[in-house]
């Protein structure tokens, strides 16, 4: 197996020094131009453009520049670097309640969220507008007389039970360089006790380690992985609804549910523009279509109680928890160690 390695010491979110690295970077200019506003973002462009596209019709005169990055490089960015933008959109919740817990976020207002569930917003500073369970994404092809697994248990009994067909062919974040992905194992951790058994089997199969969902859902749908775990339901349903062969799971035991949140850098400068895309998206309700041709759950399409295998993760601060520099160094070393079991 891959040797691991890792700088522990260092803070989840900092990456090497230097410039910002993003992934992807598109410019939507306005017909009329008289502000500009500019988005930091951890969703992909093509989830998000329809959603720039809506906006914009709505207020014509508002261009848009839209930078995706890494949840981690956003932290990195906002927290070490100071770069400026006028709103941070991101899936790591803790990361971005962290950001408004030291200072790096300003207020905002309004009638849409007030409307808000006590849950799904935070100090008038990080406001959700998406609901997202993880789920896992499992290449029928590979499961030819196999039980597709309904629960941790269930799929930490198959790894063992046909490690020959899925050495190798399991996929996972990488919890060093993704924040999404600390966030996910870190309530895994706290939702059940086998979560490190289930870390120890996917280490001895030499699980393939990602940054993002996007690219566990490519190498599933081309055959490379036979599995992907915690993958962003969302991107999932919307990329593979058309992939023959694929099947998506909700797992019976519970599901992680992701708020995707939005907040006010204190740098920021169209700030009056970012309190308008702010009530755009926690409004996505009241836009099914929107909605269906995005893929990406409004928080009051989804209820809290609809079911109960269902936990989402709420805002606040016990989302810092993991995120104190001791804890974390603890829970990174034990996530090597066991990853790196043989």
């Amino acid at each position: 197996m891959r040797h691991l390695g890792f700088a522990i010491g260092l803070s989840l979110w900092v990456g090497a020094a230097g410039a910002l690295e993003l992934e992807e970077s598109r410019t939507y200019p306005a017909e009329a131009e008289q502000s500009v506003l500019r988005i930091l973002s951890t969703a992909d462009v093509d989830v998000f453009e329809p959603i720039l596209a809506a906006f914009q019709t709505k207020h014509p005169a508002i261009s848009i520049q839209y930078d995706v990055a890494s949840s981690a490089e956003v932290m990195r960015g906002l927290y070490d670097e100071g770069v400026e933008y006028d709103l941070a959109i991101s899936s790591a919740m803790d990361l971005q309640t962290k950001l408004a817990n030291d200072g790096f976020a300003q207020s905002y207002s309004s009638e849409a969220t007030d409307g808000l569930p006590d849950w799904a917003t935070w100090r008038n500073q990080v406001f959700a507008f998406t609901q997202e369970p993880t789920v896992l994404v499992v290449s029928k092809q590979a499961f030819e007389g196999i039980a597709l697994p309904k629960t941790r248990t269930d799929l930490i009994e198959l790894l063992r039970t046909h490690a020959d067909i899925f050495d190798g062919r399991v996929g996972t974040y990488d919890v060093r360089v993704s924040g999404a992905g600390y966030l996910f194992a870190t309530q895994d951790s706290r939702n059940t006790e086998s979560f490190w058994q289930l870390t120890e089997v996917m280490g001895r199969l030499n699980a393939k380690l990602y940054c993002c969902t996007s690219q566990m859902i490519r190498d599933v749908a081309d055959g490379t992985l036979a599995i992907a775990y915690n993958v962003l339901g969302s991107y999932a349903q919307s990329r593979l609804k058309d992939t023959p062969g694929i099947a998506i799971i909700e797992m019976d035991d519970y599901v992680s549910v992701m708020l995707r949140t939005a907040l006010i850098p204190s740098n920021a400068q169209a700030v009056p523009e970012s309190g308008l895309m702010i009530d755009f998206l926690v409004g996505l309700s009241a836009e099914p279509d929107l909605v269906r041709q995005t893929g990406l759950p409004a928080v009051e399409a989804l209820r809290e109680d609809e079911a109960p295998e269902r936990r989402p993760i709420r805002l606040g601060p016990g989302l810092l928890v993991f995120l104190d520099t001791m804890r974390r160094e603890t829970f990174l070393r034990s996530w090597v160690s066991s990853m790196e079991q043989r």
